[in-house]
């Protein structure tokens, strides 16, 4: 088999469906989604492996024994409980700051499997990318067509910050909760929805977006059920008969307003984050503990306060053109946002990735983990995944591997740096 038609596999199907073609169900076309992802992620461990044998580092030890994949392991062995106090007065960071599934899930594949739980997080987080690559799939297919859906699922491999996808951290385990709600809130599938939103909230804090997202897409729904009449196409002229037919009563069946699986994925999207926030509230005997161990951390909401002030010090600072880059990074974000919305994505979509960009930028959090945080909006990819989509097979496969190659080594350079992503 030649190139091209490993390509054509690979990248099938150029032209979108039409509008009135029944949705794919979601295994068609995942087979190359997940092929070009796994391609472009092996790349970047490929470089990253190298780049630590050169540099006499322990490239392993980058991925599942550094920064957060720490504490997430230190949990999953020994429960909640570890706080380190910080020097002169910084205050006190909790491990309760971290959310509890991925190390739930650690400690069990460790119990069943001969290996650390340390590991058993680059397994989960390695096997949740896929998850997730196949929900960015599903997602963008239903969007735009399959090719499209493909080039996305490829280029969210390919995110600046995309190495942290093959970490024992949260954000490949949470992006698969959150693609595979959203598919499902676009099918009409209410509880899978809410139920898989439920499972993010016990993932990261971020799940708010998800919750939002569910949320007004349920108010817009019940808003077009209420004014669903007034929607109705014009009535087709039938003849009427000379003679009347008799009337036969029909019994008329209510139909509800808000559908009952509606209001149980709506009741399930937010309890995996309540549930875990109350359970913090307990343990520390306050009920803004959880908004308090995260203040400790620097996770306080401050409306993008401490974010301006950043940019603003690189401006006036040694380095001028870096704060130049920093506006130019902050102006391409909010340009894939406008094309999100030019695009008409639909409403969840829309709203989750404006949430999830929001979140990220209104926090005084380390400013280097802000693009980590948004990687999980991979709606904003979209766009750019249409445009790609229409170029032919070679000029597109040239196009990710430039982009598949860059990736790597910014990964591996921010891997094997001294800051944590």
């Amino acid at each position: 088999m030649g190139a091209p038609d490993i390509i054509g596999r690979v990248f099938p199907d150029r032209t979108a469906p039409p509008p009135e073609a029944p949705d794919p169900p979601p295994h068609r076309g995942s087979g190359p989604a997940l092929l070009g992802y796994a391609a472009v992620r092996l790349v970047g461990l490929a470089v990253l492996l190298v780049a630590a044998s050169a540099a006499g580092e322990d490239a392993w030890h980058r991925l599942k024994g550094r920064w957060d994949a720490v504490w997430y392991t230190r949990i999953a062995e020994h429960g909640y409980g570890y706080e380190v106090t910080l020097p002169d007065g910084g205050g006190v960071h909790s491990d309760l700051a971290f959310f509890p599934l991925l190390p739930a899930l650690e400690r069990a594949l460790s119990a069943v499997l001969p290996v650390s739980p340390a590991t058993a997080g680059l397994l989960v987080s390695w096997t949740a990318a896929l998850a997730a690559a196949w929900g960015i799939h599903a997602v963008g297919a239903h969007i735009a067509g399959p090719r499209a859906g493909v080039v996305l699922a490829v280029l969210w491999g390919v995110y600046p910050t995309a190495f942290v996808q093959s970490m024992a951290y949260t954000e490949s385990l949470f992006t698969a909760f959150a693609a595979w709600s959203l598919y499902a809130v676009l099918r009409g599938r209410w509880v899978t929805a809410g139920a898989l939103s439920a499972l993010a909230g016990l993932t990261r804090p971020s799940a708010v977006a998800l919750v939002a997202a569910l949320g007004v897409t349920a108010l817009a729904t019940v808003a077009a059920r209420r004014r669903g009449p007034e929607r109705l196409g014009p009535v087709p002229l039938v003849p009427v008969p000379l003679v009347p037919e008799p009337l036969v009563p029909v019994p008329l069946v209510p139909v509800p307003l808000v559908p009952v699986p509606l209001i149980a994925g709506m009741l399930l999207a937010p309890l995996g984050w309540l549930a875990y926030a109350a359970f913090v509230a307990v343990r520390l005997g306050s009920p803004t503990a959880y908004f308090d161990v995260q203040a400790a951390w620097g996770n306080r909401v401050d409306g993008g306060v401490a974010l301006a002030r950043f940019v603003a010090a690189q401006l006036t600072g040694p380095h001028p053109l870096a704060g130049v880059g920093l506006i130019a990074a902050f102006g391409l974000l909010g340009w894939a946002l406008w094309l999100c919305v030019r695009q008409r994505q639909p409403l969840p979509v829309l709203v989750y990735t404006l949430v999830i960009v929001a979140v990220s930028l209104v926090g005084a959090a380390y400013f280097g983990s802000r693009p980590r945080l948004i990687m999980p909006a991979f709606p904003l990819l979209l766009p750019a995944a249409v445009a790609l989509a229409r170029l032919r097979d070679r000029y597109l496969a040239a196009v990710l591997a430039a982009l598949a190659l860059a990736s790597a080594v910014y990964g591996a350079f921010t891997l094997l740096g001294p800051g944590p992503p």
